[in-house]
């Protein structure tokens, strides 16, 4: 039996139809990447919203200076002292004689635990100097006086580091 062209091409049409045509129907075996970095891209930007936002437990306004920011240290104690001068250990309001006792209770034996001091602009200088001479004292060594960047340059009064 002879076969003509027409046969052969119909023939060979319908193998490739079932060799090719079984990716429409089966499984794909590709992934698709764009919901998954559209979902990664939302999460980035919800953890760089909330972040800042836990690690201050206290709210006081930082003064501003030129002095860079700290490299992370491993779970350091915060001490925050607001502008009226009441003093927290982490969100915990805490009477000045009971500072030293408590940060040596939590800190245990290590006292090069390091020691965050974070003092609203307004808080009375006697008040934070009180409190890092309390720490000083106690036998604390990695005591850092916490601020906020983009303060006046050094020698430069703030009218001048204002003007362009």
């Amino acid at each position: 039996m002879g076969l003509s062209a027409n046969d052969a091409f119909a023939a060979g049409g319908r193998r490739n139809r079932r060799r090719y045509g079984r990716g429409r129907r089966g499984t794909l075996s590709e992934i698709n990447v764009t919901p998954l970095v559209d979902v990664m891209l939302v999460l980035l930007i919800i953890f760089m919203i909330s972040a800042p936002l836990l690690t201050a437990g206290v709210p006081v306004e930082l003064p501003k200076t030129e002095a860079g920011a700290m490299q992370d240290q491993s779970d350091p104690i915060t001490v925050s002292i607001q502008a009226n001068g009441s003093i927290f250990v982490g969100e915990d309001p805490v009477a000045f004689s009971r500072l030293a006792p408590r940060l040596k209770e939590m800190a245990g034996p290590a006292t090069t635990k390091p020691i965050y001091v974070r003092a609203d602009g307004q808080a009375s200088y006697e008040v934070v100097a009180q409190v890092m001479a309390s720490l000083s004292t106690s036998g604390f060594t990695s005591i850092n006086l916490i601020t906020d960047t983009g303060g006046p340059s050094s020698g430069a009064s703030p009218e001048e580091a204002a003007a362009p």
